[in-house]
């Protein structure tokens, strides 16, 4: 990107101004800076009215350092293959024309910049160019041909290859300076003038001046070096002019509507390139013939330098104004710039072919070991990857292979079972002719009969399954199908008066439909084979839960009855010790040992001590028996068989030591209340 180059020029001012009023306001120009002063004071306005660019010359300047400081690398560039575009923009009587065409004692830039373009081609030894030139005016929004005067009203046209230009635009082809400003002599003859009130000689019309340059490489040999082709645009445009100061009138006053409204538009242009590129809107370039024309340079392919011409009278401060602001604005463009070549297919393969070899050095020089392994190993992963595909495209082949016998054994299957049904078919109705010859086919399968295997081939039929030759007899099937599944006996039901035996189907047309009958009848068996195992195993669940039910039941009794003999072993205890406790108090109250009473008591202590040690003996005994014999049981028995008698065995040994404590405790309370009272006697 490459912003336009600007530059303000200041005219210098008339003598008759000169002598006038000196209090006037006056430019004064510091550097590259202009600002507005007043003349009496010496003090400059507000900041607003200064204005800074890329150069700013003052009233004793020259073309030529204009030039040089302004055009001259432009001028440069275009010969490298670089579009260029200068042109001047100011008010009427501002030095516009001066600046671009010059005098014979100070040149323009026009003359200039072709002598030095030749200058610079003469200094090039190595390439071989091709120079044409055109010269046109824009006259009242009508471009015009100035180097032949029938080629009028031109039109404006674009294309690929050669981008905008005006068709039927007449070109000289040139050879060396001279020849071209003789032909800008020629044009400047047939361009517009006109006198007015600020101006004797008043550019009426904006004129371009145009050179195209092609070159090329005088070595045939070297296929890379392609063909240039770059276009200089020299503008010189009308002045902007106050209909009040000019006076013009009649032609002149259209002439200046025409300018006016061409400048204006070229300020609306520079107004939407100088804003942002999210903020810029729709660019006018079709408004206006110029801005047409100078599309490329505005905003475009191609290096651009703008001088705004500015005059320093106080009666022009206005004017002057407005010129800064459109130079202003027209500093913040920036322009795409690139060389323009054409390249041949031969130079473009060439380019092509270095450029590869440029990025292959490169890589051999930088990463070419790493790039080596990676690539090896991107090798050795492809290589596993295809390994796997095959093995699955195997593995793949092997399962079809398999799914389609599966499909054939299934199929076989399915035939046999037509057969077999096709047999018992043939008996039924050999069994009907023989019996009742007006009762209804049936087609139930046999009651025992059992599916061996389901076909998946087989499919619903969607059509009825009924011969024509049937009649109004009505089948089994027909009737479950519209009573959405209900089955009735069929051979109860009488649907029509008895018929003759011609009106019964023949074996030929029931073997149409065994197809479509087995398979129906087959899904019908399943289903209801599948719901049978159904209800029996929820049946078999219901049962399964009632039984754990009654085993957590039987297993908290067990743990109940488990605790009673510890409880009467404890209590036998307490028992002893409580007898032992009484006799030795009833002892103590004995006088004599060998007397009476006391005989009695150690008797009845003895008896006591017997009863209860043989009370705990049979106990022992009793328990020990039981388990002696459950211990014979239980080898005989299978594990759940072992596990349920155990249980049983530790609920008798519980119901024994509860019976005998029943059958002895009696009879030891009984003793224990008759010594008590013999003792009380």
């Amino acid at each position: 990107m490459e912003k336009i180059c600007v530059a303000v020029r200041v005219r210098p001012p008339v003598k008759s101004d000169e002598d006038s009023n000196s209090n006037c306001s006056h430019w004064k120009v510091d550097d590259n800076r202009i600002s507005l002063h007043r003349s009496l004071s010496g003090t400059p306005l507000p900041p607003a009215l200064s204005y800074a660019f890329d150069h700013v010359f003052d009233q004793n300047c020259s073309n030529s350092s204009v030039y040089d400081l302004l055009t001259k690398d432009i001028i440069h560039a275009v010969v490298d293959g670089f579009n260029g575009t200068a042109f001047a923009y100011g008010q009427t009587s501002s030095g516009k024309t001066f600046t671009m065409n010059g005098s014979e004692n100070d040149p323009g830039i026009i003359h200039r910049a072709v002598k030095d373009i030749f200058a610079k081609i003469d200094m090039s030894t190595d390439r071989e160019f091709l120079i044409r030139v055109s010269y046109m005016e824009i006259y009242n929004e009508e471009i015009n041909d100035l180097f032949a005067v029938e080629n009028q009203k031109l039109q404006i046209h674009e294309s690929l290859e050669r981008g905008i230009f005006v068709a039927g635009l007449r070109e000289e082809i040139v050879n060396n300076a001279e020849q071209v400003l003789k032909l800008i002599e020629m044009g400047e003859v047939n361009r517009h003038f006109g006198e007015t009130n600020m101006n004797v000689r008043s550019s009426r019309s904006h004129t371009i001046f145009r050179m195209v340059i092609e070159s090329k490489g005088k070595d045939s040999t070297n296929l890379d070096d392609a063909i240039r082709v770059s276009v200089l645009n020299l503008v010189d445009l009308a002045g902007s002019e106050r209909i009040a100061k000019t006076g013009a009138g009649g032609v002149r006053l259209k002439e200046g509507k025409h300018i006016n409204k061409s400048l204006m538009i070229l300020g609306n242009v520079i107004n939407k390139l100088s804003e942002g590129a999210k903020q810029r809107g729709h660019i006018p370039y079709r408004d206006s013939k110029l801005t047409r024309i100078l599309q490329p340079a505005l905003g475009g392919n191609a290096k651009t330098s703008i001088i705004c011409t500015v005059a320093p009278e106080e009666v022009h401060v206005e004017e002057t104004k407005g010129t800064l602001q459109f130079a202003s604005r027209a500093k913040r463009i920036t322009n795409c710039v690139q060389v323009n070549e054409i390249l041949t297919d031969a130079a473009l393969l060439k380019r092509q072919k270095m450029e590869i070899e440029e990025l292959r050095m490169k890589l051999e020089g930088s990463h070419a070991g790493v790039l080596e392994q990676e690539i090896l190993k991107l090798r050795n992963d492809m290589l596993k990857y295809e390994l796997e595909r095959e093995k699955l495209a195997m593995e793949l082949e092997e399962e079809r292979k398999s799914h389609r016998e599966r499909e054939q054994c299934s199929n076989g299957i399915s035939s046999q079972n037509g057969e077999s049904l096709r047999k018992n078919l043939k008996e039924e109705a050999s069994s009907t002719q023989q019996g009742d010859a007006f009762s209804t086919p049936t087609f139930k399968p046999i009651p025992n009969s059992f599916v061996a295997k389901r076909c998946y081939n087989s499919t619903t039929p969607v059509y009825s399954p009924l011969p024509d030759a049937f009649g109004d007899v009505v089948d089994e099937d027909t009737w479950f199908k519209m009573n959405n599944g209900f089955i009735a006996d069929l051979d109860s039901i009488r649907m029509t008066p008895p018929k003759q035996l011609s009106s019964i189907p023949s074996f030929d047309k029931i073997q149409l439909q065994d197809s479509s009958i087995d398979n129906y009848k087959e899904v019908e068996n399943l289903r209801k084979q599948l719901q049978q195992a159904i209800d029996e195993r929820n049946e078999f669940e219901k049962q399964h839960k009632e039984q754990v039910a009654l085993n957590n039941q039987l297993m908290e009794e067990i743990s109940k009855l488990q605790e009673i003999p510890q409880k009467l072993s404890e209590s036998l205890g307490n028992c002893k010790a409580v007898n032992e406790e009484i006799f030795s108090t009833f002892k103590g109250f004995a006088e004599d040992e060998k007397s009476a009473t006391a005989n009695l008591f150690s008797k009845t202590s003895e008896f006591v001590m017997s009863l209860m040690s043989s009370f705990e003996a049979q106990i022992y005994m009793a328990m020990n028996g039981f388990r002696k014999a459950d211990d014979e049981k239980e080898s005989s028995y299978s594990e759940e068989s072992k596990k349920k008698y155990k249980v049983a065995a530790n609920a008798n040994a519980c119901w024994i030591h509860i019976h005998l404590s029943r059958s002895y405790m009696p009879i030891f309370i009984l003793f224990t209340i008759l010594i008590f009272s013999y003792y009380l006697s």
